[in-house]
C-alpha cells in the first residue's frame, strides 16, 4: 500500500468561531461545550477525505495512530474489497462490542456484517470516493463527534459494513487515554442538556436500527439466507469471489 501521512489538526490552536464547527448545533445535539481537541480529530479526519477525492485511488484505507493490527490485516483489505459492491464504508475497528450480523463470507476466517446500534471509534476504516464525498461536502460544519457522525451514513443512502471479527484494535486506547478524554467532565453542559441530546440520541438510534435492519434483511435474501459457515455459504461465497477478484481488483486502487 502506498501511505500518505496526513498532519492532524490541533483543535488548540484553531480560532474559534470557525466556518467548520457550529457552536450551537454541537451542545443542543452533543450536549458538550466547545471541545478542541474533539474538533481537530473531526476536521482531521474530514481532511484525510479531502486528499483522498484529490487523487486517482478507488478506495481510502483511514488509520488512526492507536491501531494495533491483525496478522492477516492486508489479507483482510484485499478480500473486503473484492466485495466492496455491499459497502460504502468498511470499519475494521471499534472501541465498543455490540452484536454485529454476518450477512456474508469474505474469506475462511472473516465476513461482513452489519451493527443495528452505535459503534464507538473511528481508527481504522476504508473509505470509498461516494462515501468520502459525503464526509468532505456533508459532514461540515462539524455538529457532533466524529464516530457517531459518520455512523449515519444510512441517512443518505450510503451502506456501513464491518468486517467481522474485527481485524484491528485501538487496545492502546486503554493503555493511554486520548486528548480527546482528557477532562472531558469540563466540556460536559448541564443537566438541561438531557433535554435535547436525549431525544435526538433516541431517533438516531432508532433510524439507525430501522435502516441497517432493512439492508441486512435485504442482503439475506440477496445471498440466499445462509446461515454464516455453513457448507453451502461456503461454496456459494467462493463462487461469488472468484467471479469478483477477476473483475474488480485489477481495477481498483487502495491508497
Amino acid at each position: 500500500l502506498s501511505a500518505q501521512r496526513i498532519a492532524a489538526i490541533d483543535g488548540r490552536l484553531l480560532s474559534f468561531p470557525t466556518p467548520d464547527f457550529c457552536a450551537l448545533s454541537y451542545g443542543a445535539l452533543h450536549g458538550r461545550r466547545t471541545c478542541p481537541p474533539e474538533v481537530g480529530c473531526y476536521l482531521s479526519h474530514v481532511e484525510c477525505a479531502k486528499t483522498f477525492l484529490k487523487g486517482d485511488a478507488d478506495f481510502a484505507l483511514i488509520l488512526e495512530d492507536d491501531v494495533i493490527f491483525a496478522d492477516d490485516f492486508l489479507q483482510t483489505i484485499d478480500d473486503a474489497i473484492c466485495h466492496a459492491q455491499d459497502w460504502d464504508i468498511l470499519r475494521l475497528t471499534t472501541v465498543n462490542r455490540g452484536r454485529k450480523f454476518p450477512f456474508k463470507t469474505i474469506s475462511p476466517d472473516r465476513q461482513l456484517a452489519i451493527a443495528l446500534t452505535r459503534e464507538k471509534g473511528a481508527g481504522a476504516y476504508i473509505i470509498n470516493r461516494k462515501s468520502a464525498d459525503w464526509i468532505a461536502n456533508r459532514l461540515l460544519p462539524m455538529r457532533l463527534a466524529y464516530d457517531i457522525a459518520y455512523d449515519l451514513e444510512f441517512f443518505t443512502g450510503l451502506m456501513a459494513a464491518f468486517v467481522y471479527p474485527i481485524c484491528a484494535t485501538q487496545d492502546a486506547y486503554l493503555e493511554h487515554e486520548s486528548q480527546i478524554q482528557i477532562d472531558i467532565r469540563n466540556y460536559r453542559l448541564p443537566r438541561w442538556r438531557y433535554l435535547t441530546v436525549l431525544p435526538y440520541r433516541a431517533f438516531l438510534e432508532t433510524s439507525r436500527f430501522i435502516c441497517r435492519s432493512a439492508l441486512l434483511g435485504f442482503y439475506k435474501v440477496k445471498y440466499g439466507l445462509l446461515s454464516p459457515g455453513s457448507d453451502r455459504e461456503a461454496k456459494a461465497q467462493a463462487q461469488v469471489s472468484e467471479g469478483e477478484l477477476s473483475d474488480t481488483t485489477p481495477g481498483s486502487r487502495l491508497v
